[in-house]
């Protein structure tokens, strides 16, 4: 037995694994991720949470099952097909909200006690994705390899966006490892 199996996985997130599956999105975050998810969304039971690249909505149910009653999530996606499959998923929610579009859609949501920046923004704006947090807002972004080195280096060189996070002055920032092969960047940002 995994240990998946073992705390098991909510029906939503299940729905949109399967969703996932039939569309051939093989990008949706990984169970430990989503765990993380729900635990940033439960932090903050009253709070606004964002996602940038909705996918086929995994992440956004493992969102969701952190949501307090409160709460209130907005996730945006760039592919139309995926952003209107995801929608239906959560259209019995009304704390949930699937955009498509460009992920600066998210602005006029802002600012965000959560934020899982997956998609657009991480990269081609960094400063503007800590500028959509609250105070005391938690980021999240994975999809990172774990390195041994600082700073942080990913394919022999210095992982520049990564350590652009770590060390931004606005953020209380670590890193953790979600898998063997994988990491997230948690951030806080400063009051």
């Amino acid at each position: 037995m995994t240990v998946n199996e073992q705390r098991g996985v909510p029906a939503e997130v299940l729905a949109a694994e399967r969703l996932a599956a039939r569309l051939g999105f093989g990008k949706s975050c990984t169970r430990e991720v989503g765990r993380l998810l729900a635990l940033a969304a439960a932090a903050k039971p009253g709070g606004t949470v964002a996602e940038s690249g909705t996918g086929a909505g995994v992440g956004t149910a493992w969102l969701r099952g952190g949501l307090g009653p409160g709460a209130r999530l907005v996730t945006v996606e760039r592919d139309g097909e995926l952003a209107r499959r995801s929608a239906g998923l959560f259209a019995d929610d009304a704390r949930v909200r699937v955009l498509h579009g460009d992920w600066r859609l998210l602005e006029e949501h802002a600012p965000f006690d959560v934020f899982f920046c997956d998609g657009g923004g991480k990269r081609d704006d960094p400063d503007r994705v800590v500028e959509l947090l609250a105070p005391g807002g938690l980021l999240l972004m994975d999809d990172f390899t774990p390195s041994p080195h600082w700073p942080p280096r990913f394919g022999g060189e210095v992982d520049g966006l990564r350590l652009h996070y770590l060390t931004h002055p606005a953020l209380e920032a670590t890193e953790v490892l979600t898998a063997p092969g994988g990491s997230t960047v948690l951030a806080v940002r400063k009051a």
